[in-house]
């Protein structure tokens, strides 16, 4: 297993699912520049508000090419056919509760689609290499401010500190436990899977709060990162919490896209291996009130909100959590990333571009 796994544009086609969605079109924009044949796997290609920026890699003078390819990812063998002899399966479809999914149905959307999405996948016939798009979710627990997690932690450590939440019953009532507990037991059992298998690699990435360009307007997706950063352009307060006060843990959406390329192309990582993608340094780390400063700073006609405050300080302290860097993203895949500034600036500048947001 791993080096002998690493895959290249020679092993033949890749898949990506969830590819209309906001990391996952950057990852098929990744690869198709770096010489990919990518079959984008989506639950409706007749939708061209959704996918027409994905076709539109065919003709952006790219080294790879798009193939739209129809499934639903609740649907055990709907992607059989268009897994037949990738090298590797992307997995960055979910539901991930944006929407009006009930708690049951994100733990499901995040737990059950992924053994369809592994079926199908081990039928290619070619299969070296199997990414989960996971979350810092499956990571996160019940910890003092300021401690710093690392891919040894996982959201079911610590028990005693949710005091009586983390259970069975709890999956259908709280998102987001159900949405923790589906993504953690997703990678241990593919994990397992694959290691009972002894043909692939799977392997995670582990997403903190994502932020960056938007491909298109559909992923402008309400009580998303992104979102949330349009709606303080446009005057309002932070909407996630109280006072609008929370420690921004920042990664740019195409140093995710990419950490999941460098994974299926990593001689270094083998089954089992997880990075989580979050702030380089303690530079990504902003507390509300201190994006709402920068984004002032580099936007000064606009009226930012943000959080609570009183003058120029705010008017209560943030629990300092959640800390956490993506070291072993850097060391092991050799993963670059863009600076905060750079982040924040791609993000809502694609924002006016798209119209969303107008000076």
């Amino acid at each position: 297993m791993g080096a002998t796994n690493a895959i290249s544009p020679a092993d033949g086609p890749v898949a990506v699912t969830g590819s209309s969605g906001y990391i996952g079109s950057w990852i098929v924009r990744d690869l198709v520049e770096q010489g990919y044949a990518v079959r984008a796997c989506v639950r409706d290609a007749g939708k061209p508000e959704k996918v027409a920026h994905l076709t539109a890699l065919n003709d952006a003078g790219l080294r790879g090419s798009v193939e739209l390819v129809e499934g639903d990812l609740f649907e055990r063998g709907s992607y059989d056919a268009a897994f037949s002899g990738v090298s590797a399966v992307l997995h960055a479809g979910a539901a991930v509760g944006y929407n009006r999914e009930t708690p049951q149905e994100v733990y499901d959307g995040c737990f059950t689609e992924v053994e369809h999405v592994l079926e199908s996948a081990e039928k290619s016939g070619n299969l070296q290499r199997f990414v989960f798009t996971s979350s810092f979710a499956a990571v996160g627990h019940p910890r003092p401010a300021g401690y710093v997690f690392t891919e040894k932690d996982w959201c079911g450590d610590n028990i005693e500190g949710y005091r009586g939440a983390w259970t069975e019953e709890n999956i259908p009532k709280n998102r987001d436990i159900a949405y923790a507990m589906a993504k953690a037991r997703a990678e241990k059992m593919m994990y397992a899977r694959a290691e009972a298998h002894g043909g692939y690699d799977a392997m995670a990435i582990l997403p903190l709060h994502v932020i960056g360009p938007l491909m298109c307007a559909n992923h402008d997706q309400g009580w998303s990162w992104q979102n949330c950063m349009r709606y303080m352009m446009e005057g309002n307060p932070y909407k996630k919490s109280k006072g609008g006060r929370m420690l921004w843990n920042n990664v740019d959406v195409r140093d995710v896209a990419r950490a999941h390329r460098l994974c299926a192309e990593s001689t270094v990582a083998g089954n089992g291996a997880r990075y989580i993608l979050s702030a380089t340094d303690r530079s990504g780390e902003l507390f509300t009130w201190q994006m709402q400063a920068r984004l002032r700073e580099m936007y000064p006609s606009a009226e930012v909100g943000g959080e609570e405050m009183e003058g120029d300080e705010p008017a209560k302290a943030t629990y300092d959590s959640p800390r956490s860097y993506c070291l072993l993203a850097q060391e092991e895949l050799g993963l670059s990333t863009y600076p905060i500034d750079e982040t924040l600036r791609a993000t809502i500048d694609s924002y006016y571009e798209l119209g969303i947001l107008h000076a």
